[in-house]
Formats: structure tokens, sequence, C-alpha cells
């Protein structure tokens, strides 16, 4: 099964509510972008899916805001939850590692796309997107499972990092274009009130 194929089966399968993402809030989310994004900045959410953030960044009154998942499934939850507001959103449905951002942004946020990526190549096409994406002096913020995370979300592996890790992968995948500036951890209690350790890093990006 491809991955387009494997997310829009999980989309369409469970309810929103049930997905052990699932956050209401998006609390962790929300305060690190409202740390690093003014009225007017430009905000991507990579993978966004059916969360919950775009939400709150329109309450915040934040964005434009422009939403970017593989699955076509997981952004109509998102539109139909928002009704009218859906109409303020730009939604993109494509493949991060081969999107081509149309615009520059000042925030990417990304809370659990990257550690799915196994393979280099993909890791290096992510870091391609995100270099087009993010404008001088924007930042990118990536959370993935911490080094004591589960070791697989969805039936699927993925990669654990800490943040000086991370920090290295991204360095590797674009030299001298993102300079980790902040990091922390937080821990994600799923609908069944498991427990899921996260990182989150912020690069901001320092080349011209």
């Amino acid at each position: 099964m491809d991955s387009e194929t494997h997310w829009n089966a999980v989309y369409s399968n469970r309810a929103e509510e049930a997905l052990t993402w699932f956050d209401p809030d998006a609390s962790s989310s929300l305060k690190v972008i409202r740390a690093h994004a003014g009225p007017g900045d430009a905000i991507i959410d990579a993978g966004g899916g059916a969360s919950r953030l775009v939400d709150k960044l329109l309450e915040a009154g934040l964005g434009p805001i422009t939403v970017l998942d593989l699955a076509s499934s997981a952004l109509n939850v998102s539109k139909k939850r928002l009704g009218q507001r859906a109409n303020e959103v730009e939604w993109v449905v494509g493949d991060v590692t081969s999107w081509t951002p149309d615009k520059p942004y000042a925030v990417w946020h990304d809370r659990a796309v990257f550690h799915f990526l196994q393979d280099r190549a993909a890791q290096k096409a992510y870091c391609d997107v995100m270099s087009k994406a993010v404008a001088p002096g924007g930042v990118a913020i990536i959370m993935t499972f911490a080094e004591n995370g589960p070791e697989e979300c969805s039936n699927l592996p993925v990669q654990r990092y800490s943040s000086e890790a991370l920090a290295k992968r991204i360095e590797a995948n674009a030299p001298g274009k993102f300079a980790a500036i902040g990091a922390e951890d937080f821990t994600h209690i799923t609908p069944k009130g498991n427990a899921q350790d996260f990182q989150t890093t912020v690069f901001l990006r320092t080349d011209k």
C-alpha cells in the first residue's frame, strides 16, 4: 500500500477523535507558533491533516494559513469541521517530499511527518522542499517522537530523535541553511490515555 492510500484509509476508517495523535487544543504546536509568528505572517502546517491546529490559528488571528497533507480525506475532515471558515485557509493535497511551494512562509510547522521518513533520499527531498518554502529569517518547527518515544505509529515505523540528532540530520540535508535556536520536550496523551514523548526543535532560516 502506498503512502497516499494508507493515510486516506486511516482518516476514512476512524473518527478524528479516535486517532492516537488527536489533540483537541493543539496546545504544544500553538504555543511555539505564537512565539515566532506575528499578524500577517504566512504559516504552513505540513502534514496538518485533520489537526485542530488550523482552528486555533484562525481563532488567534494568525496567518494566512496553508495546510498541506497527502490525504485528501484528512483535509476534508478539517474543512467540514470549520464550515465557512475553511474558505480562509489554503488547502493543498500533496506529498511534502515533492510539493512545490508557490510563495515563501514565515513559519513551517510539522508535528509528526519527518519522523516517518526512514529513507535518506526522502529526508533530503523533504529538506529541499522546506528550504524552498521557508523565507530567509523564517522558522521551521519540527516535532518528532523523542528518543524514548514510540517506535511506530499507525502501523508504520518511525525514526526517533533527540533535538541534537535532528539538528544534525537537517544540517546534513540542508547545509548552512537552518540553525537550531530552541528545543523542548513534551508528552502527548493519546485518546486512550497513553503517554507519547515528543521533541520539538525550532530552526531559523539563516541563509539568504
